[in-house]
C-alpha cells in the first residue's frame, strides 16, 4: 500500500536536511528531445540480466567531453528544442523512453500513483498477500540462503510525488524494507547518499525535479528495476551505476545527458548502458588494512616463552565459479582468474601465516601457481581435489576445484596427510545399508575435507589441521549437518591414531649451502616429540567453508560436542545410526571470532551476507592471542558485493595467532641417532 497521510508528509518536510553533493565543475551538453507521438507507443519488455556485485568509485562517467550549448526546458522540464534528425525512424528503445517519458509528465499531481493503486482497488476484494519467497545467496554456489519468518510488514511503497519537496529527511531511509519509492515533482536538487541503505528497492522515481548529479552509492541498489530520472539536469552518471545488474529501464529523456552515454540507451537500451558503466569502472580507492585485534598481551609480554601459531583460513573462489551469470556486478577484468590469483598470492604473503588453509582451488592452479609461488615463501603444500576428478581425463580433471593446505616447512615436519571424502565414507558405514537418503542425498555430493599431522621441528609439539569445505545449498540442511558429523567422526578416530604415532627421530630441515666465508652456525638443538594421553589432548585447528551460520544444527554439532537424534535439521531422513543414537564427538572446539563475537560476515555478495568459515581450535589446548578484524564498515557502504578490486573472492580471509598451552601430556625422549661432539 501507499502512505498518503499529512503525517507521513511532514515526516519527509520537517527531517534533517539531505546531504548536498557536489562534484567537480562538468561542461553542459545539449539536451537531446524528440518529437511526442499522440499514439500510445509499443511498451517493449526487457528481460532481467541476472548478474549481481559493485565496485566503489567517485565521479561520472565521460566528465571529461567536449562540451555542447546548454540546455533549455520548460517549466514542467521537457525539453524545449527538437532534434534534427526528425526523419530517423526511433528504434524499440527510444519509443519506450518517449512513451514513459508522457506518461511521467503526466503524473504530476499530488500522491498520483498512490491515488491510482487506491482508485483501482475500490471494489476489489484483496486476496491475502503470497508467502515471502527464500532469498538466495550466490547464484548455484555456497551462498547460503536462510528461510525469514512471515513478513509482518503491511505496505512496501510510497508516493512523495508532486509535494514540492525541496530535502529529503533521513528518517526516510531508515524505511530498508520499501521496495517503491515515488519522489517525482518536487524541488529536489540533490540525492542523499544514504539512498544506498534503501537496498529493496526495485522501483526508484526521481523525474521533475531539478537533480543535477546522482550519488556514488545509487550503486548499492542492486535489486532495482527501474529508475526514472526524466525531466531533470544531470549531464552524467557515476560508474556506481555499472552495478545495477537488473535494472531493466533507466529513464533519461528531458535530462542534458552526454551525447555518448545517452545514445547507448537510445541505440541499445539500458542494459548496455549498464554495461558500458561496469566495464569501464576505473580502479577506486582500497579500503583501511583491517585492524590485527590482540586479545591476550601476556603471551607476548611474559617472561616465559609461549610457542604461537598462526592460521590463515580463505575460500578463493575457484575460477570455474567466477561467472557473470553468478556475479555480473563485476567487471570482466576483475573475475580473471589472471587478476585474482594475484591478490590472493599477494595476501597470502603479507600475512605470512604458519599454517594456510585453501578451499575451490582447483587441480591446475595448484599445481601451476600456488605450490610454486609458495614455494618461494617457505611453504610445502598438501592437496586433493574432490571426488569428480577420480575418472576424469588429465585436462578435464584440472578445473575440479578442492582444498589445499599449506605450511612453512622450516617450522614443520609433515607426519601424516588423509583425505575424507563425505560421501564414500558414509556409504562405506556398516549402517548404510537401506539408507536410502545417504545414497540419494549424501553419496552424489563430492566434497572432502583434507586432514595433515604436523610437528613443530623445535617444540615437539603437534598439530592436527583440518581444512574442509561442505555443501552450499540450504534446501540439504540435513546433508551439511551429516557431513559434519562424519567429519568429527573420522577426525575423532585419526586423532587417537596419531596419539600413539611414534616420536620423530628426523627434525632437520633442508638447507641451502652456505656461501664461502658465511659463519657455519649451529641450528637449534630440537626438542623431543611431545606424547599426547588421547586424542582430544592433540592441538586440533579446523578451518574451512562450513556454509552453515552460527546457530545452525552443524555449528551446534561443533561447538556442544553432541546433538541429539531426530534433529529438525534431519527432517526425519534415515541415515543410520547418525540420525538413529545422535552425534557426538570428544573435542573442545570454540570458534576464533566466538570469542569476540563473530564477524559481520564472511561471505559478501549484493543478495547474501553472512558467516559461513570459521577457523575452530581445541580450547583445551590452544588460546587466541590475536586475530584479523573486519572489513571497514565505510568502505562497505559503496561497496554491494565482492569480489571487486581489492577482495578477488565473495568471501574473506580468516586469519589468528593462537599460543599453545601447557602440554598435558609427557615428553618423551626420541632416539635422534649417533650424534657429533
Amino acid at each position: 500500500m501507499y502512505a498518503q497521510t499529512h503525517q507521513g508528509q511532514h515526516v519527509l518536510m520537517n527531517g534533517g536536511q539531505a546531504h548536498q553533493r557536489f562534484g567537480m565543475q562538468i561542461p553542459k551538453f545539449q539536451a537531446q528531445a524528440h518529437p511526442h507521438t499522440q499514439q500510445p507507443l509499443a511498451h517493449p519488455s526487457q528481460a532481467a540480466h541476472n548478474i549481481s556485485h559493485q565496485h566503489n568509485f567517485s565521479g561520472g562517467a565521460l566528465t571529461g567531453a567536449t562540451p555542447h550549448f546548454a540546455p533549455n526546458h520548460l517549466q514542467n522540464g521537457a525539453p524545449g528544442h527538437v532534434e534534427d534528425d526528425v526523419d530517423e525512424p526511433m528504434n524499440e528503445y527510444w519509443q519506450q523512453q518517449l512513451q514513459l517519458a508522457a506518461e511521467s509528465r503526466q503524473a504530476n499531481s499530488p500522491h498520483y500513483y498512490a491515488r491510482s493503486v487506491a482508485q483501482q482497488a475500490k471494489g476489489i476484494q484483496i486476496a491475502p498477500s503470497q508467502p515471502e519467497p527464500q532469498e538466495n545467496g550466490t547464484d548455484g554456489r555456497n551462498g547460503l540462503t536462510k528461510t525469514k519468518a512471515a513478513r509482518r510488514q503491511g505496505w512496501h511503497a510510497l508516493d512523495f510525488g508532486g509535494q514540492g519537496l525541496r530535502a529529503i529527511s533521513s528518517s526516510l531511509f531508515n524505511y530498508m524494507f520499501l521496495e517503491k519509492l515515488y519522489l517525482n515533482h518536487n524541488k529536489l536538487r540533490a540525492l542523499p547518499p544514504t539512498i544506498g541503505k534503501l537496498r529493496k528497492l526495485n522501483h526508484l522515481d526521481l523525474s521533475g525535479n531539478d537533480i543535477a548529479e546522482l550519488p556514488e552509492e545509487i550503486g548499492m541498489l542492486s535489486n532495482l528495476k527501474k529508475l526514472y530520472l526524466f525531466d531533470n539536469n544531470i549531464r552524467t552518471l557515476p560508474y556506481e551505476m555499472g552495478y545495477l545488474y537488473r535494472l531493466e529501464t533507466l529513464g533519461i529523456e528531458g535530462n542534458p545527458l552526454n551525447e555518448f552515454l545517452k545514445s547507448q540507451v537510445m541505440k541499445e537500451g539500458t542494459k548496455a548502458l549498464v554495461r558500458y558503466l561496469k566495464e569501464e569502472m576505473p580502479v577506486h580507492m582500497p579500503p583501511p588494512e583491517r585492524d590485527w585485534v590482540i586479545l591476550d598481551e601476556t603471551a607476548s609480554t611474559s617472561n616465559t616463552p609461549t610457542e604461537k601459531i598462526t592460521v590463515l583460513s580463505y575460500n578463493t573462489l575457484c575460477d570455474s565459479s567466477a561467472t557473470q551469470s553468478h556475479y555480473g556486478y563485476a567487471p570482466s577484468r576483475i573475475l580473471s582468474w589472471e587478476f585474482r590469483r594475484e591478490l590472493i598470492l599477494n595476501e597470502l604473503k603479507s600475512h605470512g601465516s604458519d599454517i594456510v588453509c585453501l578451499q575451490e582451488v582447483d587441480q591446475g592452479s595448484y599445481n601451476g601457481f600456488f605450490r610454486e609461488q609458495l614455494a618461494y615463501s617457505d611453504y610445502k603444500g598438501v592437496y586433493w581435489p574432490r571426488g569428480r576428478a577420480m575418472g576424469m581425463q588429465e585436462e578435464e580433471a584440472r578445473s575440479v576445484d578442492g582444498c589445499a593446505t599449506f605450511f612453512k616447512g622450516s617450522k614443520f615436519v609433515l607426519l601424516d596427510k588423509q583425505v575424507i571424502n563425505f560421501g564414500q565414507t558414509a556409504v562405506r558405514r556398516p549402517d548404510a545399508k537401506g539408507q536410502d537418503d545417504i545414497y540419494n542425498r549424501l553419496w552424489q555430493k563430492d566434497h572432502i575435507a583434507v586432514v595433515i599431522f604436523l610437528e613443530n621441528r623445535q617444540t615437539g609439539s603437534r598439530f592436527i589441521v583440518v581444512n574442509g569445505h561442505l555443501y552450499w545449498d540450504p534446501s540439504f540442511k540435513d546433508v551439511k549437518l551429516i557431513q559434519t558429523a562424519i567429519l568429527m567422526e573420522e577426525v575423532t578416530k585419526l586423532s587417537e591414531k596419531y596419539a600413539k604415532w611414534p616420536p620423530c627421530t628426523d627434525k632437520t630441515a633442508f638447507r641451502f649451502s652456505e656461501a664461502e666465508g658465511t659463519p657455519d652456525l649451529a641450528p637449534a638443538e630440537p626438542a623431543p616429540s611431545v606424547e599426547y594421553a588421547s586424542g582430544d589432548q592433540i592441538p586440533l585447528l579446523m578451518c574451512g567453508d562450513f556454509n552453515s551460520s552460527p546457530g545452525s544444527a552443524a555449528y551446534n554439532l561443533i561447538v556442544n560436542g553432541r546433538l541429539p537424534e531426530e534433529h529438525p535439521d534431519l527432517e526425519q531422513r534415515l541415515y543410520g545410526n547418525l540420525s538413529r543414537v545422535g552425534m557426538t564427538h570428544p573435542f573442545k572446539l570454540r570458534s576464533t571470532y566466538g570469542s569476540i563475537g563473530e564477524m559481520s560476515f564472511t561471505n559478501y555478495t549484493p543478495d547474501f551476507k553472512d558467516i559461513l568459515d570459521y577457523v575452530w581450535y581445541s580450547s583445551n589446548s590452544l588460546q587466541v592471542s590475536a586475530l584479523l578484524g573486519e572489513v571497514d564498515k565505510d568502505y562497505l557502504q559503496r561497496v554491494p558485493g565482492f569480489p571487486n578490486f581489492h577482495f578477488p573472492s565473495d568471501h574473506v580471509a580468516l586469519f589468528a595467532e593462537f599460543s599453545v598451552k601447557g602440554k598435558k601430556g609427557k615428553v618423551v625422549e626420541a632416539d635422534f641417532g649417533p650424534q657429533r661432539n
